[in-house]
């Protein structure tokens, strides 16, 4: 991940979410040290916890996490201001995470609460479109209190122009979708991707090789490798603790690193970063460093430099990562940014 112009994005929780923020933030980051300085709230939005760009255009996409979803768009000025284009309903509750396609046509978001899945098509200029699909999922996991029916929690549109992964921790599933570019509906491709019961998948990571991905368990704290096949199934390998830590440990964000080479996942409640190493049949723990804080929510990079946002600690925090092992260290003092979800480089 590269940021832009050395500024980054923030998204996070307002009162609407139980939160302490007022919208989107933004920082400027020195390019030679890495520190961030926060510039203040840029957009006055109703929790934002999930932000992305478009992946050729100066726009950024956040959702609103809210019982009555929406989706919003700003053109991003040369300082990190944002200026509204559009914005629309996702049909459902509690969007989570979003994900715009590789060729910049359309714009999918997860509904949490509404276990759905909703597309919109973006014009020339990065601006959504009226609703182009709305996929609900059906049934039920093991947990009776956080699997009572589908919960979509994350959209992965293949880079290579294969079926989109939509990951569902309700329903102990990751499903496969075709986007029709030309009517922007999901065209289901049987069968979905089952993980064990109780696992509570929340996010994936694909590896650069583009046959290895990483599914992370909300529920269970278990990371999952899996071998993807030339038509986007995937087979399991195995699977791994996600923390060696002991007590609650409730994992939030899964990411493979620049070279392919280490996998880290995030983790609540025990508040660490663990880092996997990735040239065996299934990850190896080889640290989990302490991200100062009880909630890591998301993590991103760039370059050498790893920011890790804290939810309930309202901190983004820098660490700096050794090139040669790919574990992080914390550097300098974490930077206030109240309620964070998302950082967006």
């Amino acid at each position: 991940m590269t940021d832009q112009g050395g500024i980054v994005h923030i998204g996070g929780y307002t009162a609407e979410g139980d939160g302490k923020g007022d919208g989107i933030v933004a920082a400027r980051r020195d390019p030679d040290t890495g520190t961030l300085t926060p510039l203040g709230t840029v957009a006055v939005t109703p929790s934002p916890s999930f932000l992305v760009r478009h992946p050729a255009l100066p726009v950024l996409y956040a959702v609103n996490e809210l019982p009555q979803g929406r989706v919003g768009a700003w053109r991003i000025g040369p300082d990190g201001d944002l200026t509204p284009l559009g914005a629309g309903d996702t049909g459902g509750d509690s969007p989570c995470h979003l994900a715009v396609t590789p060729d910049g046509r359309h714009l999918v978001a997860v509904n949490y609460g509404g276990g759905s899945v909703a597309v919109f098509p973006l014009d020339d200029a990065g601006v959504p479109g009226e609703r182009s699909d709305l996929v609900v999922h059906a049934g039920h996991g093991a947990d009776p209190e956080r699997q009572e029916h589908a919960h979509a929690h994350m959209v992965s549109p293949d880079p290579s122009g294969g079926p989109t992964y939509v990951v569902d921790l309700g329903t102990d599933s990751v499903y496969r979708y075709d986007l029709d570019a030309a009517t922007g509906r999901l065209v289901p491709r049987a069968p979905r991707v089952r993980t064990h019961p109780g696992t509570g998948p929340r996010h994936l990571a694909r590896h650069p090789d583009g046959r290895r991905v990483y599914l992370v368990g909300e529920l269970d704290a278990t990371v999952t490798a899996y071998d993807r096949d030339t038509d986007g199934g995937l087979r399991e390998r195995g699977r791994v603790p996600a923390s060696g830590r002991t007590g609650h440990v409730q994992p939030s964000e899964i990411a493979v690193g620049p070279q392919g080479r280490v996998l880290y996942v995030a983790n609540r409640g025990a508040g660490t970063l663990a880092v996997f190493a990735l040239d065996g049949e299934l990850p190896e723990l080889v640290a989990e460093v302490d991200t100062g804080g009880e909630w890591p929510r998301h993590f991103a990079w760039s370059g050498r430099d790893l920011y890790v946002a804290d939810q309930r600690a309202d901190m983004v925090r820098q660490f700096r990562v050794d090139p040669a092992s790919g574990v992080p260290e914390p550097v300098g003092e974490p930077v206030a940014v109240p309620s964070p979800s998302c950082v967006l480089l």
